[in-house]
Formats: C-alpha cells, structure tokens, sequence
C-alpha cells in the first residue's frame, strides 16, 4: 500500500511539474490600461482590447477583414430590418453560468444606457429573442452594417451583474467616475478571467479553464498587463527580456528592434485618422471657413510624417484612407504656408489671434510631438497656441468638457466604414441620439448630417459609396478639421512569440488566439 501512494505521488508530481513547463506565461506592456473592466464605461481602443480578452462578440473581425463566428455560429437576414444570430450552445461565462439569448438582449438594453454607446446602438430598435439561442437584431430602417455592428455586441453574464453590490448600487450601473461594481467585476466567456487588477500598476489575467473555443491555438495560460507609459521606457522593458510584447513601437526605435536578433517588429495598415477639432463655439474666429482653411493649409503634415513618425503613417487629407468607401483620391493634404497666410488676411485676421489647445501625450503614436509641431506651424500664421499636454487618464475628462479652443482626437472607424467617422467626429453634437459624440469643435452642418442618415440605410453600396463621398468633399470643402495623417499599427515581440497571427487593423490583437514556442 506503501509503495502504491509513493507511486502515485510520484506520477502527480511529474505530471505537475510537466503542467508548469508547458504552460505559458506572456507580459505585455502597453502605454496605458483599460480605465475600467466595465466594457461599457468607456467606447475606446484600450476598452475594446480588453473586451476581446475577457469577452467574446458575435462575430469577429479577421485578419482579412471579413467575418467569422464568435458567439453566433451563423446569420441570416429575415428582412430589410431584421437579422436572426442563431447563437453558439454550450457557452459558459467566467462565474459559471451558462450563455443564453437572454444574455444577448440583456447586454444590448445595458449598452442603450451608455452614453458612449448612444450614437453606436442609435439605428437599432433592439434584441428580440427567438429561443435560447436565437436572437433577431431589429433596426429602424433598413441598415446596410447591421454585421459590422454586430462585432461590438460583446456577450455580458446578466445572471452576474444583476441585483444590488455590498454598497446598496445596482451591479449593472454605468459608472464613468467614481466606484461600481462593473468597475472591478467581469464575467464574460472571453479566453481570459481577471484574477488582480491595480489600476496603472498591472493586470493579471489566466486562461478561462472552461473556454468554449478549444479550437484557439493560444497556449498563453497567464497574461500579465503591464501598462507603460514612457516609449523609452516600453522599448528597454522589451529589449532587457523584463516583458515579452509591447505596443505601441515608437518609430525612432523601429530600427533598434529589428537589429537585435531576440525580438522582432512587426507593423500593419491601420486606419485611425489623427485630427485636430476647432471649438467654433468658443472661439469666433474659427466660425470664418477662411480662417479654418488657413489652418488647414499652415499645416505640414507630410513633414510631420517624415519628420516625427518616421515614415510609420499615411499623410491624410480626408477623414477615410484609402480603401473605405468614402475616399475620395482627390482629397488630397494641402500644405501651403503662402496660401494660409493670404486666407489669413482675407479673413481680416493677419496679426493672428491667441487660443489654448490640449492634447494628450500617452494615448496617439508620438501625440505630444505632433502637438507640439502644430503649434510652431500655426504660429507663422500669427495663430499663438497655448498648449496643454497630459496623461490619457486626464485627457478624456477634458476632451469631453471641450475645455480648450484646439482638441486632439484620433478615430478608428467602429464600422471599418467611412460613416463612422461623420457619425461621431462631424454630424451636429446631439446628446440625445448619441450622434457628434466627439465632436468638440461644435462643428455643425445640417446637411453632413442628412447625407450621413441616407448613408446609414442605403444597402445599394454603390450609391452609399458616393454619399460618403460627397460628405468628405463637404468636409474638405469646410475645412471643419484639421487632419494629419493615419496612424499605423506597431507591435514588438520576443522571438518565440507569433505576433503576425492575431494582429489586424483595428488594432485589438486577439491574445486568446497568440501562441508562444
């Protein structure tokens, strides 16, 4: 009996030490943490990165850009305003609880509530549940990106966030500042459970034992988030082996990496448009087409591409890259210091004028830089700014308060689509519909707004591809912002880590998929 336990004992520890050499342990540092693990506080990059870690959508994103099934196995439109998900079985959240469609519709009446998600969720009606696992995802009016939509529909444990927290709160309140129980709680069916968080500090997260898709070929077991804000600081973490994965890559140590045979960079398209906003509101100056003209024209943006990214961005003239249905090839940068200077005088403003801008300088590639270059061009138009530089953590507090005259904003299509871009950044700001969300320049003409309506429920692509068209030349036309360029994607590695798998161009590199050698 004796030599039977020893045996035994023998085979587990063997079997546990065999366990820990296989498993797989990935720190990531990137230059800043989700705000909250509430996915929906917040409608950003950071926030739907971790919704991808520790949720799941319906569909997904490929690295193609067509879509596969997540937690919808299939889809079929029923009419020109309904579209019926027959959802994935046997699905189990973080907390235990089994997924269903009451789940979906659930998830979909929280996401009405946000006021982030307002303009997002705007041409839907709602979630009509069909069975257990069938939903119809109904719109208003016939909706040409009901699908792409569908990727921002991230499955949350109602079961879990339902009742009251120790505080007497509802647990399934929104809360931007100050505590609730979705801030620091999350049960969703992602690859990842959150097991600690301290808030700027680190992230710990292990691999959900009963994840749903087997088939994943990720063997990261333990993910560690580390968010560094310093690009420095970021890059030597990598290169002294202190972290195995960093994003962003800042473009002055592109060449750095790639010369040192222990890590590998690794780059792709994205399409994220970096702006400046003009507060008409708050300064009348900005209300005289010239004078937002000239500002257009005093800035260089192909230098600031060449200069301060490095030749890692696409130089940008309209709000679309290329490739989006509204781009348009003549919408062309317009760098010209001499033409700005003459609209400046036109407008009766050649001696310039003073305003304050704010930008911040942790949340773009190389924002406080560019910033900083903007304002030295803007003043050989006799335009003096006064700039406000300041973590991303500050930053969205002021953005949303429009609390300068000049506001940095960079935009990732939500859609993968030209319209998203208007809906949020250019259609007047309506805090009812959601619609101008982030638009802090106040800029508003009634008839972007209608073209935008008419793109959202043309389905004849063709026509809808020429009515986001015309909206870009009307916004070029206005000069209703300031564009600088598209913002690529930059990721750097450890050797034994396969990083050109579960990158793609909305920038939420999928690590439940990422595999370590």
């Amino acid at each position: 009996m004796k030599k039977l336990v020893l045996l035994v004992l023998a085979v587990f520890t063997v079997l546990t030490i065999n366990t820990a050499v296989g498993a797989k342990t990935m720190t990531v540092a990137l230059d800043a943490d989700p705000v909250s693990l509430d996915i929906h506080v917040q409608l950003s990059g950071g926030m739907l990165q971790l919704s991808h870690w520790c949720f799941d959508p319906l569909v997904r994103w490929t690295k193609e850009m067509t879509f596969e099934p997540r937690l919808a196995t299939k889809w079929e439109r029923i009419n020109e305003y309904r579209m019926r998900f027959y959802l994935r079985q046997g699905v189990k959240f973080h907390s235990g609880n089994t997924f269903t469609a009451k789940d979906v519709k659930w998830t979909f009446d929280r996401m009405r509530k946000s006021v982030d998600y307002k303009g997002l969720v705007e041409p839907f009606v709602g979630v009509a549940i069909i069975d257990d696992y069938t939903v119809d995802i109904v719109t208003a009016k016939p909706y040409a990106l009901l699908l792409n939509m569908a990727t921002y529909f991230f499955a949350m444990d109602s079961q879990f966030y339902s009742g009251q927290d120790d505080n007497g709160q509802p647990k399934d309140a929104i809360v931007k500042i100050g505590p609730s129980f979705a801030l620091n709680n999350a049960s969703g069916t992602g690859p990842f459970v959150v097991k600690s968080r301290e808030q700027g500090i680190r992230m710990v997260m292990e691999r959900f034992k009963d994840y749903w898709d087997t088939a994943s070929p990720g063997n990261v077991e333990t993910f560690i988030l580390t968010p560094i804000k310093e690009d420095a600081t970021r890059v030597a973490a990598l290169l002294s082996g202190d972290v195995d994965f960093i994003s962003p890559v800042p473009p002055q140590d592109f060449k750095r990496i790639e010369s040192d045979a222990k890590v590998k960079l690794v780059t792709c398209n994205g399409g994220r448009i970096i702006t400046l906003q003009l507060n008409q509101e708050r300064r009348p100056e900005f209300k005289d087409v010239r004078v937002r003209q000239a500002m257009v024209y005093a800035i260089n943006n192909q230098g600031i591409v060449d200069k301060i990214m490095k030749g890692t961005a696409t130089v940008a003239g309209q709000q679309g890259p290329e490739g989006y249905a509204g781009y348009k090839e003549n919408l062309v940068p317009r760098y010209d210091l001499e033409k700005a200077k003459k609209l400046m005088k036109e407008a009766g403003l050649e001696k310039g004028f003073e305003c304050t801008m704010i930008a911040p300088n942790n949340r773009y590639v190389n924002d406080e830089k560019i910033a900083e270059a903007a304002v030295q061009m803007l003043a050989k138009i006799n335009i003096k700014v006064n700039l406000k530089t300041m973590p991303k953590a500050q930053y969205w507090d002021e953005f949303d308060a429009k609390a300068a005259d000049i506001q940095m904003i960079g935009w990732h299509s939500d859609t993968e689509d030209s319209g998203n871009f208007t809906e949020f950044l250019a259609m007047c700001p309506n805090a009812e519909t959601g619609y101008g969300q982030y638009n802090s320049g106040n800029y508003c003409n009634k008839k972007i707004d209608e073209l935008t309506l008419a793109a959202q429920s043309e389905t004849d692509l063709a026509k809808r591809a020429k009515i986001l068209q015309e909206i870009e030349q009307i916004l070029y036309d206005d000069a209703a912002f300031i564009p600088f360029h598209w913002q690529n994607h930059s990721y750097a590695g450890k050797e034994n880590i396969e990083i050109e798998p579960v990158i793609n161009s909305m920038n939420f590199p999928y690590f439940g998929d990422i595999v370590v050698k």
